[in-house]
């Protein structure tokens, strides 16, 4: 025992560890691993405290759709998930990158995005992939990321950046009110006739034989749910 201690080196054993110290494991994982739990959970505490102050104050409080608030919190809660595991694995940023941009095609391509909503989409994809990372060089930068995304959206939408407008194709027949030097009488007609609180019209196609002409309005609506059939002239015939 005397021998031991003497030749006992302090720095070979903390270079080398002992077998008391290494974790207890189970198939090559560490069954608990309290610094990377707790790093997670930070990380992820951030995350999603972020994400809900994007969506819940600056998004919802517009536009009122519950169906892109349940998909923004869950989209930005998977992605950092996967790009925080991702770490681990020897996957290249790339592949990761476009990884999240099938995700993001696989819904979305079958339905016009409107360009506030995909704005919003991309923000959190944005903040949840360098949330996920967590690449920073200290805790301070990391929130000065995040506090910075917040900052510039509050602004933008202060300054009324994101003011939502829709367009919508009409069937008109005064023709005579088409003219650019009478555009004022078309969009006085066109705002009794519809309602509309019309800021535009563009005149497109023009069918003399019938009198009638296809306009582009730009209006701003009252309800901030998409029309689905604001852009259809007819209905197809079965």
């Amino acid at each position: 025992m005397k021998l031991l201690q003497e030749t006992f080196d302090p720095a070979i054993a903390a270079q080398f560890g002992s077998a008391e110290e290494d974790p207890v494991d189970f198939l090559g994982l560490p069954l608990f691993d309290g610094p990377g739990l707790l790093r997670l959970l930070i990380l992820f505490g951030i995350n999603l405290l972020v994400c809900w102050i994007v969506t819940h104050f600056f998004y919802y409080r517009k536009s009122r759709r519950r169906d892109y608030y349940f998909t923004y919190m869950l989209f930005s809660t998977a992605i950092f998930f996967i790009l925080y595991n991702l770490q681990n694995m020897n996957v290249e940023v790339g592949i990761a990158l476009g990884l999240f941009g099938i995700f993001s095609m696989i819904r979305y391509r079958t339905e016009q995005l409107p360009i506030r909503e995909m704005t919003y989409l991309f923000v959190l994809i944005a903040i949840s992939i360098i949330n996920g990372a967590g690449m920073a060089t200290s805790y301070a930068s990391f929130a000065a990321v995040n506090v910075l995304f917040i900052l510039i959206i509050w602004v933008l939408e202060a300054v009324g950046m994101f003011n939502r407008k829709a367009n919508k194709i009409i069937t008109y027949e005064k023709i005579a009110l088409i003219h650019p030097e009478r555009r004022e009488e078309l969009l006085a007609d066109l705002r009794e006739r519809t309602g509309l609180d019309i800021v535009k019209v563009q005149v497109g196609s023009i069918d003399f034989l019938k009198d009638t002409a296809f306009l582009k309005v730009t209006y701003i609506p009252d309800d901030p749910e998409p029309n689905d059939i604001d852009m259809i002239t007819k209905f197809k015939k079965k």
